[in-house]
C-alpha cells in the first residue's frame, strides 16, 4: 500500500495491494480486516518516519523566527506526507476512522502553531486562524498539486504570505 500510494496510485482497491504484495486478496484480509485496517498501519509507519521532525521545538530568538523555521520543517513533513494524506482523504467521507484522523491532524498542526504564538497574537482569532490556514497542510498541497509549483517554489510563497502576515504584530 505505501509503495502503490508513494507512486501516486491514491486510491488503491484491496485486489491493487494484493497484486504488488504477490499475495491473493484473501491474505490481505486475513492481514488486515478492512481497507481502514490498511490506512492505520500506512499512517503509523508514515509518523514514525515524520515524528523526529515533529518533535523537534522550532529554533529562532524570536516567535516569528520560531514561525519561519516551523514552516520549513513543515514543508520537509509535507512533502512527506502527501501521497498518503492524499490517499487518505480520497476516502476520508467514506470512513469515519480516517475522517477522525484527518480532524486528529488538523488539531495537531494548530496546537503545534498555537505553542509558539505570543498571547496578542492568539487573541486575535482571525489572525491566528489566518496563521494556521497559511501554514497548514491544504495550503501546501493546493500550491504542490493545484497551482503545480515545485517545492521550493511553494516554501517561497508559504513564507512571502507568513512575512505578510507576522508583519501585522510587530511588537507581539
Amino acid at each position: 500500500m505505501l509503495e502503490l500510494v508513494a507512486r501516486g496510485e491514491f486510491a488503491p482497491g484491496a485486489a491493487q495491494v494484493a497484486e504488488a504484495a504477490g499475495v491473493g486478496l484473501r491474505s490481505v484480509f486475513r492481514h488486515f480486516k478492512d481497507m481502514d485496517a490498511l490506512y492505520r498501519e500506512m499512517t503509523e509507519a508514515i509518523e514514525i518516519e515524520v515524528l523526529p521532525m515533529l518533535l523537534r521545538p522550532p529554533e529562532g530568538a524570536t516567535w516569528q523566527q520560531r514561525l519561519f523555521d516551523l514552516a520549513t520543517r513543515r514543508a520537509r513533513i509535507f512533502e512527506t506526507i502527501m501521497p498518503y494524506r492524499v490517499s487518505a482523504d480520497l476516502r476520508r467521507f467514506e470512513s469515519p476512522y480516517l475522517m477522525e484522523d484527518h480532524r486528529r491532524l488538523l488539531r495537531l498542526e494548530r496546537e503545534a502553531l498555537e505553542a509558539h504564538l505570543p498571547e496578542a497574537v492568539r487573541a486575535d482569532a482571525a489572525g491566528a486562524q489566518a496563521l494556521d490556514i497559511i501554514l497548514g497542510f491544504g495550503t501546501w498541497r493546493a500550491l504542490r498539486q493545484d497551482k503545480g509549483l515545485g517545492a521550493q517554489d511553494a516554501a517561497a510563497v508559504v513564507r512571502r504570505l507568513l512575512a505578510d502576515a507576522v508583519a501585522r504584530w510587530p511588537d507581539a
